[in-house]
């Protein structure tokens, strides 16, 4: 029955040639081309667990009393969106697995981004012909950022609203149309009672919608052209070296989902993340200390506590949160955005070939310094956005740990830069100097040997 329907099939589609084609794909064995694997299986959890939340969960405004299973907010005058998620949290079955194992899945799904786009950039695999994934890679990297702050903010919760609100003032902050981007993505002044329905249409629909879309053309295009390799034996801009989809890839990638999935259910049901039930509902009175932002934002607010006030007025206020939280982002994904044209200005790339064996870090001293030195700076704007924490665990004071996280910002990234530079060109001379000719061996000179009588 399998057979006759499969031959059905293929006499009316052509598929049987296609099928072939795909199933003898080359793929490389490193296990470094597996992070963007890692970044599509984390969506496709991330899917998953959101159906299933959004099943339960109700993003509206209202302000309702609650009446649930945890007893030390019954009485208490909350958001719809807030007791919906503690129905999900201590009433639905499986509910905490599933919202932690989301909130770990938008974690990893980043940092995964993050960690393949650092391995192209120190390989330069975003050369020609690769430029537009480049590109789709950054884009959806901004996307999965906006959407991690989007599902961050409709809890109702008071982390959440106190996180509203710095990105309404970040919003806000930028000259002429600020008042405009606010009251289209939030409502105006918030919280109004269009910023969570506004917000939770953004984070189910529209984002996700565009990310499928980026990664559905980034597979395609990666399909479509031939993979890159590591430098090694025959493997050329014209040749590719490793295993085919079927059997053995297929088998490697299904067995990484099934860990990553078992990772992130462990991590769901074992490390509790954003207990919404201690932070209590949103009060616009109140704040919570010690409170910051998922890491891929911990570097917008630790510019922001680093950069000084400067408040500018040329026939309209640009307010000192414009600086570090609107021009600083704007400029680092520009800067990647146009870095792989960048890069052929500063290597003389002017060939117009394709580049399908990579570059070591060694290979390519300033990409390589360039991107430990934005490391190291993003790194210490990081540990920034968490200077009262650090304060507290030792026992000093915020001025002093915000004073040398200022110092350490400027001077760390040049240090860095001119450290890994002079490594990479003392690397590169080391393995592209040939090695020394053989010496040759003086001929044999016979040894006579004499034998005294017994």
């Amino acid at each position: 029955m399998i057979r006759r329907l499969v031959r059905s099939l293929d006499s009316r589609l052509g598929l049987a040639r296609f099928v072939r084609s795909a199933m003898n794909h080359v793929f490389p064995d490193h296990w470094s081309f597996m992070l963007g694997e890692i970044a599509l299986y984390s969506f496709v959890i991330l899917v998953i667990t959101g159906t299933f939340l959004a099943m339960f969960y109700n993003g509206s405004s209202d302000h309702v009393i609650y009446h649930g299973a945890y007893g030390p907010l019954n009485g208490v005058r909350v958001s719809a969106a807030f007791q919906s998620i503690l129905h999900i949290t201590f009433d639905v079955r499986g509910g905490l697995l599933v919202r932690q194992m989301h909130h770990w899945a938008a974690l990893i799904f980043v940092a995964a981004i993050v960690t393949h786009m650092a391995r192209i950039f120190f390989t330069a695999a975003f050369r020609r012909p690769r430029e537009i994934n480049w590109l789709i890679g950054v884009t959806l990297l901004l996307l999965a950022i906006v959407n991690g702050f989007a599902g961050y903010s409709i809890g109702g919760d008071l982390l959440s609203g106190v996180g509203l609100r710095v990105g309404y003032s970040i919003m806000l902050s930028v000259p002429v149309i600020g008042e405009w981007l606010t009251f289209l993505l939030l409502g105006g002044r918030v919280p109004t009672s269009v910023t969570v329905p506004r917000l939770y249409a953004l984070h189910i629909f529209v984002i996700p919608a565009a990310i499928a879309a980026l990664i559905a053309l980034h597979v395609s295009i990666i399909w479509r052209q031939m993979h890159t390799n590591y430098p090694g034996p025959h493997r050329t801009d014209r040749s590719i070296v490793g295993s085919r989809l079927w059997p053995s890839y297929a088998a490697k990638s299904i067995g990484l989902f099934c860990l990553l999935f078992a990772a992130v259910a462990a991590l769901g049901g074992l490390v509790q993340i954003n207990p919404l039930w201690v932070y209590g509902p949103y009060d616009p009175t109140s704040i919570l200390p010690g409170s910051q932002p998922d890491w891929y934002l911990g570097w917008v607010e630790g510019a922001m506590r680093l950069f000084p006030g400067l408040n500018i007025r040329q026939g309209f206020l640009v307010p000192d949160v414009f600086f570090p939280a609107v021009l600083l982002p704007a400029f680092t994904f520009g800067l990647l955005y146009l870095y792989p044209f960048f890069d052929k200005l500063i290597y003389y790339d002017r060939t117009g070939r394709n580049r399908n064996v990579l570059r070591l870090p060694y290979q390519q001293p300033f990409n390589t310094a360039f991107g430990c030195a934005a490391f190291v700076f993003f790194l210490v704007l990081l540990f920034a956005g968490g200077d009262d924490v650090i304060a507290v665990v030792m026992n000093s004071r915020v001025v002093d740990i915000r004073t040398a996280l200022r110092i350490l910002a400027l001077i760390a990234p040049p240090l860095t830069f001119a450290a890994v530079y002079l490594l990479c060109r003392r690397a590169r001379r080391r393995n592209e100097t040939p090695p020394p000719p053989p010496v040759p061996e003086s001929p044999a000179v016979p040894i006579e040997v004499t034998r005294e009588p017994k």
